[in-house]
């Protein structure tokens, strides 16, 4: 064995370990940095679907879940405030909620999957107020003629008891409903992800 057939060995080792070595360091620097781009938990966490049980929920009780850092409400109507939603079109701004806040399996003069719950985000489409729940109908503020529904005291814009907004009130549209489903033969509604069949 000469000089030469050794140094070329060494060599050969040398170049070998090095490019290992820079690959396991280049390796464990592109981890982390490539990691920084998914989401963080608290940021998957606020997006992810929120479960509600509402076998508890009493007639005409409200709910409220936090999704996506706000809060979302479910109110589980009575039959007579369904029937009150049918006899106040002419006073409403969208009815037929023919502008684009909910989806479209959400519709009818309801605005839910299913007319006894509500669902919707309690936040005015005016400037972010959080109204308040008036299921009542009459109200010695409101009017002997309110049917019962939403009110926001911070610029006076009403909403009946599916959401849709009032004419002559400061908020432009109807509150939005969220995507949702209903989970375990009903139970459950997700907040946060469409049926399965309107995905």
């Amino acid at each position: 064995m000469n000089n030469g057939d050794v140094n070329h060995g060494r060599r050969r080792f040398l170049v070998g370990a090095t490019s290992v070595i820079g690959g396991v360091g280049a390796v464990g620097l592109a981890v982390p940095f490539v990691s920084s781009w998914q989401p963080s938990a608290k940021a998957e966490a606020a997006g992810a679907p929120r479960r509600l049980n509402i076998t508890k929920i009493e007639e005409g009780e409200r709910v409220t879940v936090e999704w996506r850092g706000q809060p979302v409400w479910v109110v589980r109507r009575t039959q007579e405030m369904l029937d009150q939603l049918d006899g106040i079109a002419d006073r409403l701004e969208d009815p037929n909620s023919e502008e684009d806040q909910q989806p479209g399996y959400v519709s009818g003069t309801y605005r839910s999957v299913k007319p006894e719950f509500l669902v919707v985000v309690g936040i005015c489409t005016h400037l972010g107020c959080s109204p308040s729940y008036r299921p009542e109908p009459g109200s010695e503020d409101l009017g002997d003629d309110w049917p019962g529904g939403f009110f926001c005291a911070c610029h006076g814009s009403k909403f009946d008891l599916a959401g849709r907004v009032y004419t002559g009130v400061p908020a432009p549209t109807n509150l939005v409903v969220p995507p949702h489903r209903f989970e375990d033969d009903g139970e459950t509604i997700a907040v946060g992800v469409d049926p399965e069949d309107a995905a």
